[in-house]
């Protein structure tokens, strides 16, 4: 499967060299990303754009995300770890 250039800047975005984000960034990126609609990828796009420090609150529950978007596409990350 060719990845877009737009696919492949996001998939390199994702790693964080943190590690409790890339516990839930690399299966998705690896297993699930390409394979995503066009919305979820979208979706997946902004969340890796927002700062690590909000995004650990998020996947930890710590707070709330700021879109329902945000949250259904965590939760399903979560699930992908987690089972």
């Amino acid at each position: 499967m060719d990845l877009t250039l737009e696919q492949r800047q996001v998939i390199y975005r994702a790693r964080r060299g943190l590690k409790e984000l890339d516990i839930y960034f690399d299966p998705y990126v690896k297993h699930h990303y390409v394979h995503a609609d066009l919305d979820e990828q979208a979706v997946f796009k902004d969340l890796i754009a927002e700062e690590d420090p909000d995004l650990l609150d998020w996947f930890m529950e710590a707070a709330e995300p700021p879109s329902i978007n945000y949250k259904m596409l965590i939760q399903k990350l979560k699930h992908y770890v987690h089972g």
